[in-house]
């Protein structure tokens, strides 16, 4: 696989405060077996912080990557030549989009706590969905990897 003229990865990790609350849990969970003794205490401050820490982890664990002539967005592949004009969303638009102009049959990576995000429409004629909506630390960094990456893609098809 040929990568693409500027390669483009991102991971959409949690933000920093989460790992605060997954500590939190688990100092919770071990005030709730407190009255078990302390060994009981230990296991859920530690257990009850690891699982929590599992957890955030998972969700901020989609990527965003342009590989070859492709989009990787979570579990959704998409060649960049069924992908049509991209839209760079600020906060305030990025959270129209996320709620009142939604469209059901969108495709939406999404976290809420990163505030920009990158519409891209969907061209292709048998995929139903609209659009991509996808939350991004760098929307013109992904912009330009999707507009590299049609380029190079529009040249192998030339030659």
């Amino acid at each position: 696989m040929q990568l693409s003229a500027t390669p483009y990865e991102e991971r959409l990790t949690a933000p920093r405060s989460w790992w605060l609350i997954s500590f939190l849990i688990g100092v919770s969970l071990a005030l709730i077996l407190l009255p078990f003794g302390t060994l009981p205490m230990l296991g859920g401050l530690v257990g009850g912080t690891a699982a929590a820490a599992v957890v955030g982890s998972s969700y901020g664990s989609p990527r965003i990557r342009v590989v070859g002539d492709s989009l990787i967005a979570g579990e959704a592949k998409i060649p960049v030549s069924a992908l049509g004009e991209w839209e760079i969303l600020d906060a305030e638009e990025a959270r129209a989009w996320r709620t009142y102009k939604a469209d059901t049959r969108a495709f939406l990576l999404l976290r809420s706590y990163i505030p920009t995000a990158l519409r891209v429409e969907v061209t292709d004629p048998a995929d139903p969905t609209p659009y991509l909506y996808l939350s991004t630390r760098d929307p013109q960094g992904l912009a330009a990897a999707i507009d590299a990456a049609r380029g190079t893609a529009a040249e192998r098809d030339e030659q």
